[in-house]
């Protein structure tokens, strides 16, 4: 089948059949390049016994790609005047389902439970609008879904970003919280020209395999998360003073010092000089020392 949704010409053609407009405040750029959509179908590892699960589908681009492919799709659709468009492009395939609900407030795990199979490999595949990326991102890795991977087209800068190493520009709490989680891949950049309209930034697939457990132990997880804000509240900051700004109504600055002193770790250093694991141990020096 040659007439996929993601050419120029087609989509043009069911833009205007349906005198649709895009809506700058849902971040929507149509991906216009076949090659590309079947290329993240396969970084996805989608195969005929997967599930899929499709965040913002436009106008069927990639949902026709992942139909094609998988077992089954079901896709969560925020817009409303682009439903009539969906049923139309998409109505040769009997295996996608089709949900007209934010993401943000749909109870995933239900849904999963509904429409997969208990034992199915189910991943999520998305060509994600940048303003709402991280948001959606940790709601779906926090919610602790019965999914294998997630795969999303994101801003190529916030890919950087979620899979960064210590000591560089890009890494920061974004990056450990996704480490903590998940195994992050930058798989592909996709440069801008292939999007209609064409957004200002390049692209690129981010690739995030869920871990069946955290490469650390950490005694409070949201403690956890906490130090690692504090941390890069302010980049230029060292830890000391960092943390003790953070956590300045809570605890005495001459006992944080005291606490970093048993860490073993420099305060000098700054929050983007730390590995997950030293994060962890510094985590756990407050908890314990706080219990005391």
């Amino acid at each position: 089948m040659s007439n996929y949704i993601a050419t120029p010409s087609r989509t043009k053609e069911i833009l205007n059949k349906y005198k649709f407009t895009f809506k700058k405040s849902l971040g929507q750029n149509f991906l216009v390049d076949v090659n590309i959509l079947q290329n993240i179908v396969k970084h996805a590892g989608i195969d005929k016994d997967s599930g899929a699960i499709e965040i913002g589908p436009g106008i069927g681009a990639l949902t026709e790609q992942l139909a094609i492919h998988a077992d089954k799709v079901v896709a969560f659709e925020i817009d409303q005047r682009l439903l009539p468009i969906l049923k139309d492009t998409l109505g040769d395939y009997s295996n996608i389902n089709l949900i007209h609900q934010d993401i943000l407030e749909a109870n995933v795990k239900e849904i999963i439970e509904e429409n997969f199979a208990p034992d199915q490999k189910v991943h999520v595949v998305a060509n994600l609008p940048y303003y709402i990326t991280t948001p959606i991102l940790m709601k779906l890795i926090q919610d602790k879904l019965p999914v294998s991977s997630i795969t999303v087209m994101i801003q190529k800068e916030v890919a950087e970003r979620m899979a960064a190493e210590p000591n560089t520009k890009s890494y920061g709490s974004l990056t450990i919280a996704l480490q903590y989680y998940t195994e992050a891949e930058v798989v592909m950049v996709v440069p801008k020209t292939v999007f209609m309209p064409q957004p200002n930034v390049d692209s690129a697939i981010l690739k995030l395999n869920l871990r069946e457990k955290p490469p650390v132990h950490v005694q409070d997880e949201d403690f956890f998360f906490d130090i690692i804000k504090a941390s890069f509240a302010q980049r230029r900051k060292t830890l000391q003073n960092n943390l003790k700004s953070f956590f300045k109504d809570k605890y005495d600055k001459d006992m944080i010092t005291d606490i970093l002193l048993q860490s073993g770790i420099d305060f000098k250093r700054r929050g983007e000089s730390l590995s997950i694991e030293e994060f962890a141990h510094l985590a756990n020096t407050f908890t314990n020392a706080l219990q005391k």
